[in-house]
C-alpha cells in the first residue's frame, strides 16, 4: 500500500459514471416502479452508496477512506433505452476518492442488473469512467 502520510490533508471529490442499457419494455418496466423484485433504483441507490464506503475491503491496496458524502443520481433514458449513474463522493484527507466513485457506480449498475435479469438478461453495463476528481496534488481533472 503506498504511504500517504507525508501528504497534506485536502478536500478531496470524485465523480464517476456509467450506463446500463436495456430493452425499452423493461427501462418502462423500470420507470413504472412494477418491477418483480420491487423499488430498483432504491436499492441501487443503496448498493452503490454501500460499496463506497467498502471500497477498500474490495480493491487490494486501496486506502479505507473516511467518506464525508456520497451522492448517486439515475437518469432514465428514453432515447438510448438506458439508465446512467453518477456518483459523487467527498473526503478530507491525504488520498483521492476516484476508486470509491467507480465502486459505488459499478456496484449500482450491477444491482439494476440483478433486478431486472428476471426480464431482461441481455442488459449491458458499461462506459464506467472517471468524470472529474478535485484536491490533491494533482488538482482537477475534468473528462472532456
Amino acid at each position: 500500500m503506498v504511504d500517504v502520510s507525508g501528504k497534506r490533508v485536502t478536500a478531496r471529490v470524485a465523480v464517476a459514471r456509467g450506463r446500463v442499457y436495456m430493452h425499452r419494455a423493461t427501462l418502462e418496466l423500470l420507470r413504472s416502479g412494477a418491477a418483480p423484485k420491487g423499488d430498483v433504483i432504491a436499492t441501487a441507490h443503496l448498493a452503490g452508496v454501500m460499496a463506497a464506503k467498502r471500497t477498500s475491503e474490495i480493491i487490494p491496496l486501496a486506502h479505507p477512506v473516511p467518506l464525508e458524502g456520497i451522492e448517486l443520481a439515475f437518469d432514465l433514458d428514453g432515447d438510448s433505452s438506458s439508465v446512467g449513474i453518477e456518483a459523487r463522493v467527498r473526503t478530507r484527507g491525504r488520498t483521492g476518492v476516484e476508486m470509491e466513485a467507480l465502486t459505488a457506480v459499478t456496484v449500482a449498475a450491477l444491482t439494476l442488473y440483478d433486478m431486472l435479469k428476471a426480464v431482461d438478461r441481455g442488459m449491458v453495463m458499461g462506459e464506467f469512467a472517471l468524470w472529474e476528481k478535485r484536491g490533491g496534488r494533482s488538482g482537477v481533472f475534468r473528462r472532456r
